[in-house]
């Protein structure tokens, strides 16, 4: 088997460890070494072997400064491996990974999930430029090539000047499942608690609903920055449960029980947007129907399939109206059935993966 890097600077967020495994799930003559500067979570169960950057000693810190800032001392904890390959995950991760590419004389194909797309301020220049920005150039004209989650990161990269050529859209899907057991009793809300997520644009949909005099029984799962502002936004909300980051398993007990995934996604004020949602591929794994936003990066797929009700982006009426429609058994049932069909045809990670091993492979 040929040996790839798989770079990541944080070997791996746990919001990021599922869907991160489901990329090499499929591989079977590549074999993925993750490698990156530092770890804020246990080891996770991950396909290949770890490394990191800088080496064990004192000086570890020293030496991965001058990597991230300078490229110094990029083969050295890398070249014994003989990597054919790197395969960097997001933007910034690819800045990174460019020196280390150029050393080793291999090629760097560089995966964008969404807030690296997205994100202005990763594109304009500053007063002390960021490694991200005083590389791009240089990474565009490296990079074999991009790889896009979604059609919409594909259009904004091409938005922001990348020659189509190097961009080349693959999702990220989810494993076939079993149909969720159920009985359907509550809508699921699953994500980081920042602006794009649209949270406060549900908790006002809510409240909206409330007024009607209808109240049914919604999951929060997640953390982030803006929680406690949430918290705050949802008094008076009874049926709101606030249940705090989840593993896989405490997840998918909750969409067990769902009646639909909630994706509020909205444009952040900073221009961040949603890539692909991999919670909402998990969830239509298990026939669990979404309602989404036209900035969720999931319009496309669940207006074309029918999974699910795609509505405007902060529009709190709208998303009111949808959650209301979604609770009719008559209109769930069969967008439930499109939604487990749509990942066993399209969205299948194992076949994805292969696909991803495939044109890794073509380039070498």
């Amino acid at each position: 088997m040929k040996t790839i890097l798989v770079y990541r600077d944080r070997l791996l967020p746990l919001s990021e460890q599922a869907f991160m495994r489901r990329q090499y799930m499929g591989f079977r003559t590549l074999r993925p070494c993750w490698i990156g500067c530092r770890t804020d979570a246990p080891a996770p169960d991950l396909p290949g072997d770890r490394r990191f950057v800088g080496g064990p000693g004192p000086l570890r810190f020293l030496r991965q400064g001058a990597f991230k800032q300078f490229g110094w001392g990029a083969m050295r904890d890398v070249a014994d491996l003989a990597p054919a390959l790197v395969h960097a995950q997001f933007g910034r991760g690819g800045a990174l990974a460019l020196p280390m590419a150029r050393a080793l004389g291999v090629p760097l194909v560089v995966t964008f999930h969404g807030g690296d797309a997205f994100k202005d301020r990763h594109y304009r220049s500053g007063l002390l430029p960021t490694v991200f920005h005083r590389r791009w150039e240089a990474l565009q004209a490296y990079a074999s090539m991009f790889i896009c989650v979604s059609e919409g990161v594909r259009d904004k990269l091409l938005e922001r000047g990348v020659r189509p050529d190097i961009l080349e859209v693959l999702p990220i899907g989810a494993e076939p499942m079993s149909r969720a057991a159920g009985p359907a009793t509550q809508f699921v809300f699953a994500g980081r608690f920042v602006e794009k997520k649209g949270v406060a644009v549900l908790l006002e949909a809510l409240h909206l609903l409330a007024g009607r005099g209808i109240t049914p029984s919604v999951v929060l799962a997640g953390d982030g920055p803006l929680l406690p502002a949430m918290r705050q936004r949802a008094r008076g909300l009874d049926h709101v449960r606030f249940v705090g980051w989840l593993d896989s398993a405490g997840l998918a007990a909750e969409l067990e029980r769902a009646t639909a995934l909630l994706v509020p996604s909205v444009l952040s004020a900073g221009g961040d947007g949603e890539g692909l949602p991999s919670i909402a591929m998990e969830a239509m794994a298990r026939a669990v129907p979404v309602i989404a936003s036209d900035q969720s990066g999931l319009e496309r797929i669940v207006t074309e399939s029918e999974a699910g009700l795609v509505v405007p982006a902060g529009d709190p009426a709208r998303l009111a109206d949808a959650l209301h429609l979604m609770m009719d058994p008559a209109l769930r049932g069969p967008m439930a059935d499109a939604a487990q069909e749509l990942v066993c045809r399209s969205y299948n990670a194992p076949v994805l993966s292969a696909r991803l091993e495939s044109r890794l492979l073509s380039l070498l």
